[in-house]
């Protein structure tokens, strides 16, 4: 059964959106279509129940509860749990579509006979003739029950007991630098007192951002959101966004400007057409034997069921004719090498490289890009990729590599029609040079990862980011560079420095406290043994994210009135307040003639000059590169 519905903002005439509403429910499936796991001696048939205020599926193992006419999910029922949403909220505030921006919501649900769990996804569309609007996010949200689900899984390293709504209220809880930010002063569980909780520590990226959910011990019951494809999310493989986070919330992104701001295009302009497809998601309920182990266990069984649907994608009993099955989609395929003759006069190939298929555009703009579909892989150790089941499209093909500075962008848009398998061979990517590496601080990796991150404040700890490869998302570390540096700012002395230890991972303003900012300028020391004076030498500057920051660079004189180099006022991302390693990509290119150099010591000065608020801030990249002469 599919129901369509037309749609229009309530709340201002901002953003008019065609909602189609699918309500779709597969009543005839054969017991060979249905995941062994899931099967049940006798399955149940798919049964529909539609009163003036609910429709109600039941499927013999979940009831799903959706309130008439509105679309909220309003209950599911699993095991001997009579509702694991939040009964206590308000119907629309339970399970229900998060769309900032101003229009109505929409839902989509499919219930499988003998599967435990539901399938939710969204077709939005606009019409050219709609007014100018903005959708920065978009998201199914479920509030769960707090007095059952208590502990978190996002990936095999990162699981907790989490606090609850009450435990971040203001009688339990001190509010540090912003309001997502708190330290746990009476918790109801003890174990938790004097933690810092802050939902952006619980981010990842849209590569890994497949399965998360929640477990009730009390139940032994496992509430999971598995999305087996990242086609319509937006941002590229690096992308970072919400998972499950306190009050019991989960949540399945699929559009986020978080990390990356306004330079994220999320705006929608009249005259222009635009239609996508959000999902499916599967919602997959699990249960286990009580046991000491109950966690691991339903944890384990969640990745089994990932594989699943991964395998299964795309999935083959949507109705809807915006959703192409398998063989109406096509495949791309291709190696990558690299030629950088300065450092190897053999092509190399591009070893583990993320390939991207998105909307054409400029080199880098799949970060960018907040409306179209995107399809990527890495390639294998020789650079061979392999991109499956691309729905139909005109597309660019991009990729980054490791190690290597820049963009690669394929010169040709790529038609895909159903069915077809295109053969791209092998592409050549010639990363930025204008002659042999003097030196680099750093590995091109678009992150900051490989420098320094201090310990946090011992005071503001979150038990969950102690590993060192979950270190950055503790609170409050941009302060601890005015610990560091508290009277004078970073030296870093080529040849002798090393950036694991002495590099700080961003480029902060000094808190000289009493709310007091300054800019701060770091220097990097270092000994040409020629010069040539006639010549241009170039200096790559990669960042890997920029909020309302300012680096100005010169050479030899810090007190030069006018900087060589300004990047000027850049970036919205904030990543350093929300505890990310990286957020939009940026590569600067500066040329600089010899005359600036002196034959023997040297010294570039790199100065952060905005200093309004505590997170204007750079994080490095390879933060920088020194190019020899190009004649």
């Amino acid at each position: 059964m599919i129901m369509e519905d037309v749609a229009k903002g309530n709340r201002s005439p901002a953003l008019w959106l065609r909602v189609i509403m699918v309500l779709l429910l597969v009543l005839c499936v054969c017991c060979a279509e249905i995941p062994h796991s899931h099967r049940e001696n006798k399955p149940h048939h798919v049964r529909l129940h539609v009163t003036d205020n609910h429709v109600i599926i039941r499927n013999g193992i979940v009831e799903v509860s959706i309130e008439n006419p509105s679309g909220y999910l309003t209950g599911i029922r699993y095991k001997g749990m009579d509702n694991v949403l939040e009964g206590r909220h308000r119907n629309d505030n339970r399970g229900y579509w998060d769309i900032l921006s101003d229009h109505c919501p929409m839902d989509s649900f499919i219930v499988r006979r003998g599967v435990p769990g539901l399938y939710m996804y969204g077709i939005f569309e606009r019409e050219e003739d709609f007014p100018d609007a903005s959708m920065d996010h978009i998201r199914i949200a479920f509030k769960l029950r707090e007095d059952r689900f208590r502990f978190i899984a996002l990936s095999d390293s990162r699981q907790r007991i989490m606090p609850s709504t009450d435990d971040r209220s203001s009688s339990r809880a001190r509010t540090l630098a912003f309001k997502e930010a708190v330290v746990l002063t009476n918790p109801s569980d003890p174990q938790l007192k004097g933690e810092v909780d802050d939902k952006y520590q619980y981010s990842t990226e849209n590569k890994d951002n497949k399965l998360h959910g929640w477990i009730s011990d009390d139940d032994v019951i496992g509430f999971w959101i598995i999305t087996p494809s990242s086609e319509f999310r937006a941002g590229g493989p690096h992308k970072q966004g919400l998972t499950s986070h306190p009050g019991a919330t989960s949540l399945c992104m699929l559009v986020t400007a978080h990390y990356a701001g306004k330079d994220f295009d999320t705006t929608y302009k009249k005259g222009e057409h635009w239609k996508k497809v959000f999902g499916p998601a599967f919602i997959y309920l699990n249960s286990a034997s009580s046991s000491n182990d109950h966690r691991k266990t339903l944890w384990k069984d969640a990745k089994r069921q990932l594989n699943e649907e991964i395998e299964s994608w795309p999935y083959n009993f949507t109705r809807s004719q915006d959703f192409p099955h398998a063989e109406q989609r096509g495949e791309v395929s291709g190696q990558l090498l690299v030629r950088d003759g300065y450092t190897d006069k053999d092509l190399v190939p591009a070893q583990s490289v993320f390939v991207v298929l998105a909307a054409p555009g400029d080199a880098g703009s799949w970060q960018r890009d907040g409306k179209g579909y995107q399809f990527w892989t890495q390639a294998d150790n020789n650079g061979h990729f392999d991109i499956k089941n691309v729905r139909p499209g005109e597309y660019n093909l991009y990729a980054w590599v490791h190690g290597f500075i820049g963009d690669y962008k394929l010169d040709l848009n790529i038609t895909i029609q159903p069915g077809n398998k295109i053969s791209l061979g092998t592409l050549i990517y010639d990363p930025p040079r204008n002659g042999p590496t003097l030196w680099e601080i750093g590995i091109p990796d678009r992150t900051a990862a490989e420098f320094f991150i201090p310990e946090p404040d011992p005071m503001l700890v979150n038990s969950l980011c102690l590993g060192d490869a979950d270190k950055y998302r503790q609170y409050g570390l941009w302060d601890r560079y005015s610990d560091f540096y508290s009277h004078s700012d970073l030296v870093y002395t080529i040849g002798t420095s090393n950036y694991s230890q002495d590099w700080f991972f961003a480029h902060v303003p000094r808190n000289l406290g009493n709310n007091t900012l300054r800019p701060t300028t770091w220097q990097i020391k270092y000994n040409l043994q020629e010069v040539t004076k006639t010549g241009t030498y170039t200096l790559q500057l990669a960042l890997a994210s920029a909020s309302f920051a300012e680096v100005q660079v010169r050479f030899n004189d810090p007190d030069v009135d006018r900087p060589h180099f300004t990047t000027r006022r850049i970036g919205y991302d904030n990543a350093v307040a929300r505890h990310g390693i990286h957020g939009m990509y940026r590569l600067y290119s500066i040329e600089v003639t010899g005359n600036r150099f002196e034959k023997g010591e040297n010294t570039i000065f790199l100065t952060q000059s905005r200093s309004k608020g505590a997170f204007n801030a750079v994080i490095s990249a390879v933060l920088p590169r020194l190019d020899m002469v190009r004649d």
